[in-house]
């Protein structure tokens, strides 16, 4: 059981003793029923960004739709080094690579998807990144034509089913990343590392599948850490703040985005805890 600091003041829990945000909340939220009186404008910084970012989407425009695009790194969490629209104006800061409106390269999704996208683009896919993936890695898009069947396979050529997944395996995401804000990477590791122990040693294929999962989410974890060093921040330990909270929960959600494409992804209720 962990203890932080950071919990001072709030009420206690179940959620003090595992990892439960929906107790957290339950336990510490306070209704507003007042009206939208307390809200002010932007501030000068954020004028000052969003001009940047809507003089960057007119370039992006003007460039056909993609002003840059990464073909020579595959996107993961710790792919780019931190990137900033401007430094010292940002209040959040976390890019998906280390430019503004540079698009990342996802090939796991399927390799000959993310080689259209860039030649739609005007860009071509690295010889190394197409060799490797062909030769020694399968990506979701071949996992799953794997596993179909004759009756799916002609029922996709066909085009009498639809949105299969192995053209859409995300699905549609909506994450909980709050948990990352409200413990801190450290605990949330420490918490997969007693999953994994809690299997035993009876090794069936549901135990081993589970056990590598659980190892992936650990590895996970480590490197969404090392990630937000780039950026200067610590998010092994619980957030103390409300923009630490913030930045904390965008983390993990930036994350995500940087594995899995950011495709129909949500942050789902995050806004519940940071209010």
């Amino acid at each position: 059981m962990m203890k932080s600091e950071a919990w001072n003041g709030f009420n206690g829990g179940n959620w003090e003793r595992f990892i439960d945000v929906r107790d957290f909340i339950q336990k510490n939220y306070t209704p507003y029923e007042g009206d939208d009186t307390f809200l002010t404008g932007p501030t000068q910084n954020t004028k000052d960004l969003w001009a940047q970012v809507m003089d960057l989407t007119k370039k992006e425009r003007e460039a056909g739709g993609v002003l840059d695009m990464d073909t020579k790194v595959v996107s993961t969490l710790t792919s780019h080094g931190a990137g900033y629209l401007d430094k010292d104006k940002e209040t959040i800061v976390g890019f998906q690579t280390d430019a503004p409106f540079k698009r990342g390269m996802n090939v796991y999704g399927g390799l000959r998807m993310a080689m259209k996208a860039c030649e739609d683009n005007g860009y071509k896919v690295d010889d190394e990144i197409v060799e490797f993936f062909s030769k020694h890695r399968k990506t979701h898009n071949e996992g799953v034509f794997d596993v179909y069947d004759s009756e799916i396979r002609r029922c996709r050529t066909n085009h009498i089913v639809t949105g299969l997944p192995d053209a859409y395996g995300r699905g549609r995401i909506i994450g909980d990343y709050r948990r990352v804000a409200l413990y801190g990477t450290d605990y949330l590791i420490e918490d997969k590392m007693a999953q994994k122990e809690s299997f035993g040693t009876v090794y069936t294929d549901d135990v081993i599948r589970g056990k590598e999962e659980i190892a992936e989410q650990i590895k996970a974890l480590k490197e969404l850490t090392k990630m937000a060093s780039f950026y200067g921040f610590d998010i092994s330990k619980p957030a103390t703040n409300v923009q630490e909270a913030i930045q904390w929960t965008y983390f993990g959600y930036l994350g995500a985005v940087k594995e899995q494409n950011g495709a129909a992804m949500s942050l789902g209720r995050t806004a519940t805890f940071l209010v």
